[in-house]
């Protein structure tokens, strides 16, 4: 190759063994062993296959068209930021065309919600992409998460925060006049939940899970007045290790809320989440493996349209 020779230079320079070389440019030594596919990449290796894989997540699945004003939901954490700045690179570099903001929910959670807010806020600010906030308080009468813990206790409020977190994600997208919204979910969180389904034996959820672009929440369009139908959702990060999206995230210095929910510990999705870590030790490709098999097993459940698939994002 024409390149070998200044590659060989390059090697000799910076005294680095053959072994310890990034596998995909192997011009520089590799920093990391990705947790998806065992390979060894640099830094800059590893920032544009990331990118390069949610892009052809969303090419593949027809996300977006041109024009569409997308909501980014913004919860501050890492896998929400990494999407921000994901998406924010590439409807530069592709030029989807989309009009982007962010969207965040408050759910009235003292000294978590508020403080995540504030990395939401920076965030917006950075790139320069408007933020519209909507709070469980003014959407339910003054009911926020502390509120409803306080009232019934620590044993269900997971259901009920999921229940009014969907609904309120949905009537802030209508209120912001979103075409689609976009969630950080990554290939972790879809595994846990197909489990969870298959758990409880729910087979509508199962399909919904595991489909790129879903409905979004119907109680929360029926809330709104003359509503006809849900904003549609998608996952550009669906294909994403969690350990890769903290990678990312690390790499690029971005800038992500860390505390956990002071309610969650004893969630369900713990317990799945568990599972999950336990499996991918053993056998790293078990996330998408477990994936794969939700999907075979979508088709018997799957309603026959897919809400918001309108064509392929340009690129």
């Amino acid at each position: 190759e024409a390149g070998q020779p200044l590659r060989m230079a390059a090697r000799a320079r910076r005294k680095v063994p053959a072994s310890r070389m990034c596998e995909r440019c192997r011009d520089v030594a590799a920093v990391l062993r990705r947790p998806r596919t065992g390979e060894k990449v640099c830094k800059s290796c590893f920032c544009a296959v990331f990118e390069e894989e949610a892009h052809h997540t969303i090419s593949r699945h027809g996300m977006f068209h041109r024009g569409q004003r997308v909501a980014l939901a913004a919860s501050g954490g890492k896998d929400s930021t990494v999407l921000i700045h994901v998406m924010t690179k590439l409807n530069k570099r592709y030029d989807y065309g989309l009009n982007l903001f962010l969207l965040s929910v408050d759910e009235g959670i003292t000294g978590y919600r508020d403080d995540s807010l504030e990395t939401v806020k920076r965030n917006s600010e950075v790139y320069g992409l408007p933020l519209r906030v909507v709070s469980y308080a003014e959407l339910y009468d003054g009911w926020t998460m502390d509120r409803v813990v306080r009232r019934t206790g620590l044993r269900s409020n997971c259901t009920y925060c999921g229940v009014f977190r969907r609904s309120a994600l949905e009537r802030g997208a209508r209120l912001a006049e979103a075409d689609m919204v976009a969630t950080g979910h990554n290939a972790d969180d879809v595994a846990e939940t197909v489990l969870m389904n298959l758990l409880r034996g729910d087979s509508a959820r199962l399909a919904r899970c595991v489909d790129p672009i879903t409905a979004g929440d119907t109680a929360g369009a029926a809330a709104a007045p003359g509503v006809l139908s849900a904003v549609p959702r998608c996952k550009p990060l669906m294909g994403a290790y969690e350990k890769e999206i903290v990678l990312y995230a690390f790499h690029n210095r971005l800038d992500y809320f860390s505390t956990e929910c002071v309610y969650s510990p004893n969630a369900y999705r713990g317990f799945a989440r568990e599972f999950v870590k336990g499996i991918e030790a053993a056998r790293p490709s078990s996330i998408l493996d477990t994936i794969r098999a939700g999907e075979g097993l979508a088709p018997l459940f799957a309603p026959a349209h897919r809400p918001g698939a309108t064509r392929r994002a340009d690129a």
